[in-house]
């Protein structure tokens, strides 16, 4: 589902789905719905590039790539996953990670990314980031994140008898 925050942005999106196409380019024959895309596409033929990056300088055929070019600069990343909030600089690439989540057998972290095929793998390794220690020896009192690591410990005391 795509969503457009102005109508005029809906209808141009809506017209590049209409096979009439008067807009056509004189060097290559390609077609378009509007002239300003026709403009836009000239510029391949011509090596126009109107639009420069504000920080290095570089130069642009279309001004929606001189924007995201901009943006690894500031290291904005406006484009975020609903489901686990990793963010990303470009949408194609919030596209490709969202592959991840299509699954519902996966399960990601949302300290680090790192993906886990059961929801008790992903809450053992979280343990890692938060420190998170629920295990505890009734002997001595020492803390351990893993349920394992509590039973390697308790043979501790058992050889101490």
């Amino acid at each position: 589902i795509k969503a457009f925050p102005r109508m005029s942005q809906l209808e141009e999106h809506n017209s590049m789905h209409q096979p009439f196409k008067p807009f056509r380019c004189l060097e290559c024959g390609k077609s378009f719905t509007q002239k300003t895309r026709l403009k836009t596409h000239q510029s391949v033929h011509t090596g126009e590039r109107p639009f420069s990056c504000k920080i290095c300088g570089k130069m642009f055929s279309r001004q929606d790539n001189c924007m995201r070019h901009e943006r690894f600069h500031s290291g904005s990343k406006p484009y975020s996953c609903g489901q686990c909030g990793k963010s990303f600089t470009v949408l194609a690439n919030l596209k490709i990670h969202k592959e991840i989540h299509l699954q519902e057998k996966y399960f990601v972290c949302l300290y680090c990314g790192k993906v886990f095929e059961r929801a008790g793998h992903l809450e053992r390794h979280k343990r890692i980031h938060t420190g998170e220690k629920p295990y505890r020896c009734e002997i001595c009192g020492r803390h351990f994140n893993q349920k394992c690591s509590l039973k390697e410990h308790t043979k501790i005391h058992r050889r101490r008898k």
